[in-house]
């Protein structure tokens, strides 16, 4: 049975931005024919908590735009979408609403206009920042110790991009990252619930916690129900799942190359470039083609994906995030294989650049849904053990 609407109303959250009028109106006429069908609610995790409310405020589609996965199954079932005269398309429409949370999630807030400007977030990651880095490379080394040959000897990187200027500039950037993607999810979990779901303590519950890594570690919501997503058409299918597990778990091996490097550099006294067989290439070379072979997987998928489904601004942060992954891991995988050559400064200095660029965009990019989708999981998790509790009470 629905709970009261575990939201709150739009105007006690305070907020730099709020979800356009047309918007809201639409994504709550949607909510509440789906409230009322419930045809859906054994595909995702949308459903059985839109069914826990009585009525939808804008905090909720913000917590239920960020829960969907995107799968479709819900579009091809429902007897609500084109052609009937509702043209109900919940997909699409949480797609807008998602976006549109990024933007007012995001700290700063005026940095938020990059997720409507994709075009410029994209010149800052791929084109702008990576050219800078290169630049102050050039500055610093000199191009002729930028285009020498040298080896793949102990310390050979940082005659390159001295350690202290990678050290340094990642630091003050990978710090500032953390601190807006904080305050964006602490907006998102401010904003979302009441207590005891607007709680820090029962967001960092074990078993809170512990149930939303499963289904975020797992995917457990792109099985459409367990045949797979209606994605790329109206036929059920894994592929996308993969192609997702390839990129993610692909940026997790290259985070957790970069972590091993760090123990060989700093505790173990040995400096970079490293053995082809040494832990932390082989964990660095099995990420990049995870993020080779995930991007272009997924691009694909998108490119011959129904479009009635996509809402344009959100697939333009998807082309944008994947893009800058395939280039960040293709010239990675391009530096391993031509590090005994004079392309590697080069080569080196560009790769760097594009990850500085991928840093600097992380809060304000793609980047932040993985963030914004486990806090609604993990939202979820709270209301579902709050009705569960509830009932047991009665």
């Amino acid at each position: 049975m629905p709970l009261d609407n575990p939201g709150r109303s739009v105007d006690s959250v305070p907020s730099v931005l709020s979800v356009p009028s047309v918007l809201s109106s639409e994504g709550k006429q949607a909510l509440r024919i789906c409230n009322a069908c419930r045809y859906c609610e054994g595909y995702c995790a949308v459903f059985p908590a839109l069914e826990r409310r009585f009525t939808f405020s804008d905090p909720d589609l913000g917590f239920l735009a960020n829960l969907c996965h995107d799968c479709g199954e819900c579009y091809y079932a429902c007897q609500y979408a084109p052609p009937h005269e509702f043209g109900l398309n919940l997909p699409k429409t949480l797609a807008a609403i998602r976006k549109n949370s990024y933007e007012r999630y995001a700290w700063p807030g005026a940095m938020g206009a990059l997720f409507r400007r994709t075009g410029l977030a994209l010149a800052l990651s791929v084109g702008a920042i990576p050219l800078l880095f290169v630049l102050v490379t050039v500055l610093v080394s000199g191009p002729e110790v930028l285009f020498a040959a040298h080896g793949v000897g102990e310390g050979s990187f940082y005659r390159v991009i001295p350690h202290e200027v990678m050290v340094g500039s990642f630091s003050v950037v990978g710090l500032f990252v953390l601190v807006a993607l904080a305050m964006g999810l602490r907006n998102f979990w401010k904003e979302s619930g009441e207590p005891p779901s607007n709680n820090v303590s029962a967001l960092l519950d074990w078993r809170v916690l512990g149930r939303a890594s499963r289904e975020s570690f797992g995917l457990r919501y792109l099985d459409g129900g367990g045949e797979g997503c209606a994605y790329p058409g109206d036929v059920p299918s894994n592929a996308r799942r993969w192609f997702h597990h390839l990129t993610f778990y692909g940026f997790l091996l290259t985070f957790a190359a970069t972590t091993v490097a760090a123990i060989y550099h700093n505790v173990l006294g040995v400096e970079a470039p490293y053995p082809f067989l040494s832990l932390p290439v082989m964990l660095g070379t099995a990420g990049g083609v995870g993020l080779v072979a995930g991007p272009v997987g997924l691009l694909w998928l998108k490119r011959v994906r129904n479009r009635e489904l996509s809402d344009a601004g959100q697939s333009a942060l998807d082309v944008t995030f994947l893009v800058l992954l395939l280039t960040i891991s293709a010239t990675g995988l391009l530096l391993l294989a031509l590090r005994e050559t004079a392309a590697m400064g080069m080569l080196l200095a560009v790769h760097l650049g594009l990850v500085l660029g991928l840093f600097v965009t992380m809060p304000y990019g793609k980047f932040v849904h993985g963030v914004y989708r486990f806090a609604a999981l993990a939202r979820n998790a709270v209301e579902a053990r709050s009705q569960e509790s509830g009932a047991r009470s009665q």
